[in-house]
Formats: structure tokens, sequence, C-alpha cells
């Protein structure tokens, strides 16, 4: 139970930063509240990944769990040296996938756990 809400956080928290970004590239660097909405997403999805049982984190290696734990890292300790462009790429290139995995487990376990 506790790893469905979790993973429904993640969900969440995904959808959450593509309606933050819906207007592009130049409106999440050219507007503080988008960046700052985005990037505690970011943390949020990632402190609940980091928080997922290990038995689920090992029935779905595709999921890059420790990636996502680094990235968090990053986010928390290293937040003034963030670099925007790569939090950019991280939105349009990684979250797709992740948004995508996310889905794919949450309807795996809808069928596993009635």
């Amino acid at each position: 139970m506790r790893d469905l809400l979790l993973l429904l956080n993640i969900r969440e928290s995904i959808e959450s930063i593509e309606e933050y970004v819906r207007d592009g590239r130049s409106a999440f660097l050219g507007d503080k509240k988008t960046r700052d909405a985005v990037l505690r997403n970011l943390h949020t999805l990632s402190e609940s990944a980091l928080r997922v049982s290990p038995e689920l984190k090992a029935r779905y290696p595709e999921v890059a769990w420790r990636d996502i734990a680094a990235f968090r890292n990053v986010v928390v300790h290293d937040y003034l040296a963030l670099d925007l462009a790569v939090i950019w790429d991280v939105v349009v290139a990684d979250l797709p996938v992740l948004r995508s995995q996310v889905v794919g487990v949450l309807e795996d376990l809808s069928t596993r756990d009635p």
C-alpha cells in the first residue's frame, strides 16, 4: 500500500511538472515561480522514489531508481549550482520515460493486487 501511494505521488508530481512547462523552455527559464515549482516537484518525486521498497525496486529494475536518488541529492544539497538547461533536459527527456514506467508499474500492480 505504501509503495502504491509513493508511485501515485511520483505520477502526480510528473503531471504537475508537465503542466508547469507546457509553455516551453523559454517560459521555464524566464519564470522563477515556474522553475521553483518544477524543482520542488522534482524533489518531491525523487523523495518518493527513494522511499519505494527494495522489493518493488527489484521487481521493476527498468526504472532508474538509483539515478533518481542521485538526482534528489543534487536537487537538495547542491541547489545553488543547478544548471537550469540540464534540469530542462531532464524534464523533456527523462520524465516522459519515467512517467511511462510508473504508469506501467501502477497498471501491473493493479492487476496483481486486486
